[in-house]
């Protein structure tokens, strides 16, 4: 995020450090990401740490109690690294008492994760054939893997879809909350149409997807979560983790036949292309719901906001031109 939330202090989060064991010499935001707030802390003692506070109960993908979702997340990534023996994952460090996130009031968790020398790519940003094939690889050693006891169970349906709907059902009154408000609903009114044809075909494709075998999956493996790591690609923002088909991490990775016959030879598992169209459409409808429910609250003109309205509007523009759905790859979350 680009705005730091005003109701959290460097001060405070200093003292929330601590639970680590971590005396922050220097703590500065770092306007990254999308969906998440980000500091690095360099601690007394010289070592650097990445700093993350989740606002918990805006991340409505990870279920119905955020809290508890977003800890299993947590606990997942930690049992990936350390049990699992998967070294891409940058998974978080646990407190003193063996935590892996520290609530901060009724809104926040804070978690901790070692600070990993390497650019990050960009979201949107479109992999060289080298890069695809690394990922992929990675992605097979992911989705071979035990399932950790704690990996969330992913809905078919995407987190944003109420949202969504109740978006459609409210388009005839004035929508309310700032500035974006009123731009958002007059801008999904000339798309309702082909909103309700996406929504009915996200169903008919989530009907050919039962008695698939699940796997872990992270979820949005795209550039904005690699880090070139100088040993290999490293994979960050492990909240979205949880058990689906392949194909929910395939699609934003593999882009030719041979990448997906390559992936078949890695794990034994042919990819659907029924399946990946599911979860390209999903990602996009899912996308939708959430920049919806942020322009209905109250909100301001800010950096955030301004990117969530070139989100907004780029996914319904793909969803327009794009038979099947999807066609433009946007970003409402971390």
């Amino acid at each position: 995020m680009r705005d730091r939330p005003r109701d959290l202090d460097e001060e405070r989060l200093s003292r929330a450090l601590r639970a680590w064991g971590v005396e922050a010499a220097t703590l500065v935001h770092a306007p990254v990401g999308f969906g998440d707030h980000h500091w690095t802390a360099t601690g007394t003692d010289g070592r650097r740490w990445f700093v993350t506070v989740a606002d918990v109960p805006h991340k409505s993908h990870c279920g119905p109690d955020p809290w508890r979702g977003l800890r299993d997340a947590m606990e997942t990534a930690v049992t990936l690294r350390h049990e699992r023996g998967l070294d891409f994952v940058v998974a978080p460090v646990r407190t003193l008492d063996g935590q892996t996130l520290l609530r901060l009031g009724t809104r926040y968790a804070v978690s901790v994760f070692p600070h990993v020398a390497a650019p990050s790519g960009d979201f949107g940003q479109r992999l060289a054939g080298g890069e695809r094939e690394e990922v992929l690889s990675l992605l097979a050693r992911l989705h071979r893997v035990a399932p950790p006891p704690t990996t969330p169970a992913l809905p078919l349906d995407p987190a944003g879809r109420a949202h969504l709907e109740r978006a459609l059902g409210e388009l005839g009154v004035v929508w309310y909350g700032g500035p974006y408000a009123e731009p958002a609903r007059q801008l999904m009114a000339r798309h309702e149409k082909v909103l309700r044809e996406r929504l009915a075909e996200l169903d008919r494709r989530a009907a050919g997807l039962g008695g698939r075998e699940h796997v872990v999956t992270h979820g949005e493996p795209h550039p904005g979560n690699l880090l070139r790591h100088r040993d290999g690609l490293r994979l960050v923002d492990w909240d979205t983790v949880g058990l689906a088909v392949p194909e929910r991490d395939l699609w934003h990775v593999a882009a030719r036949p041979d990448e997906l016959a390559r992936y078949a030879e890695l794990t034994g598992r042919e990819p659907d292309p029924a399946a990946l169209a599911f979860y390209r459409l999903r990602w996009a409808l899912d996308d939708l719901g959430a920049f919806v429910a942020g322009f209905r609250a109250p909100h301001g003109r800010t950096a955030d906001t301004g990117q969530a309205w070139r989100g907004f509007a780029g996914t319904l523009a793909g969803l327009d031109s794009s038979p099947g759905g999807g066609g433009v790859h946007t970003r409402a979350r971390s």
